[in-house]
């Protein structure tokens, strides 16, 4: 899926109006049990979202929801790459956009990450949507500079705790044409230096499909790891994933238990999982392959995915969207693969609770004990 940020808060600057509906969450029978005596290592939370893009006032009862349930943030996002090439600035996109959330989030005492996709979230054999309508591409410099100016204006403005410079960057490798991952290198490696100019402490790195290192989506099942990436990239002090493991797997117990440990095993990484889930509903995938889900399969997957996060040097836990993407009110210009990852969310499009927000709950309550 990559990032897929498709800007819900493009309004979100009093964020006094948030404050205001935090307390929605009683609609959902917040859990008051006393917490398990087991702890976690890892931060737990989400990224904006919302059932709808046109609807302000169900963005922040969205948010309001999953933030009583959470202790860490996410901004994921493309390159505005329209935005800028019509002539408006990083600083007017991040304040127009972001920078009320944030101070939201501080108010919460949220850890922030954010990742930069400079490549196409939904599709990764492509440049951004944006850029091929223009005949424009992550290969050319003058598209590179674009992107490395808009990270350091978004770290600059934001100051995140943990910033991530490329997404899903081993599927690019064998996804898209080489033009396109080599842009993609080299501007990523060519930002460190713009970032540490002016943040000598931020947390860098890109994030990796851990389904595909394990031989899974184009591949025949055969592990195949990630040590490419750690010499493409040799900036990564920690390491994002990516999974959606329901394309290949049909029981979520079936996930080995070394999942993600095994992407850094020898290394002296973290990992940080940063977009992932199961989905709730079955539908016809690519190739006209029938994904199978449910509401208690995406529940098990929850449970499941603590234990595989305990098993590995896990410091965050990011269950991308908070709500599933009602497909009836999706912008024209999305990708429709978008509809693969309609049902991740821990609620459904009228923000009633899953199972596995349960089984989200139940984790969030254990002790968070820092790496």
């Amino acid at each position: 899926m990559g990032c897929t940020q498709i800007n819900f808060l493009r309004a979100v600057q009093v964020f006094t109006s948030i404050l205001l509906i935090s307390h929605l969450c009683l609609f959902f029978s917040c859990k008051e049990d006393t917490p398990s005596a087991k702890t976690r290592t890892y931060y737990m939370g989400f990224q904006n979202s919302a059932p709808r893009y046109d609807d302000f006032n169900l963005v922040l009862q969205t948010i309001a929801l999953w933030s009583t349930r959470a202790d860490a943030a996410m901004i994921t996002t493309e390159v505005p790459w329209d935005s800028l090439l019509a002539g408006k600035t990083p600083q007017q996109y991040v304040k127009n956009n972001y920078v009320g959330l944030v101070e939201y989030y501080r108010t919460k005492k949220f850890k922030l990450w954010i990742y930069i996709d400079p490549q196409n979230g939904l599709n990764r054999t492509s440049d951004a949507n944006a850029l091929v309508a223009v005949g424009k591409s992550i290969a050319q410099p003058e598209m590179q500079k674009l992107y490395r100016r808009f990270v350091v204006v978004m770290d600059s403005m934001l100051r995140p705790d943990h910033l991530g410079l490329a997404l899903e960057t081993n599927l690019i490798r064998v996804a898209a044409p080489s033009s396109i991952y080599n842009g993609v290198k080299k501007a990523a490696n060519d930002a460190v230096a713009d970032v540490r100019a002016i943040d000598p402490t931020v947390k860098l790195s890109v994030s990796v499909q851990a389904d595909l290192a394990w031989g899974k989506l184009l591949g025949n099942g055969t592990y195949v790891g990630i040590q490419q990436d750690f010499v493409d990239f040799p900036f990564i002090q920690e390491l994002g994933v990516s999974s959606y493991p329901y394309f290949d797997f049909t029981n979520p117990d079936e996930i080995p238990i070394d999942y993600y440990s095994r992407l850094v095993q020898g290394k002296s990484f973290n990992i940080m999982i940063t977009e992932g889930g199961w989905t709730s509903v079955s539908f016809e995938g690519p190739n006209q392959k029938t994904i199978q889900g449910s509401l208690e399969e995406q529940q098990k997957y929850i449970t499941r995915h603590g234990q595989l996060l305990d098993a590995a040097p896990c410091i965050a836990w990011f269950q991308l969207p908070f709500t599933d993407i009602d497909l009836t009110k999706i912008p024209a210009n999305v990708d429709p693969s978008i509809r693969y990852f309609a049902s991740l969310g821990l609620v459904d499009i009228n923000l009633k609770p899953k199972p596995s927000l349960t089984a989200w709950d139940n984790i969030f309550q254990r002790k968070l004990v820092e790496k």
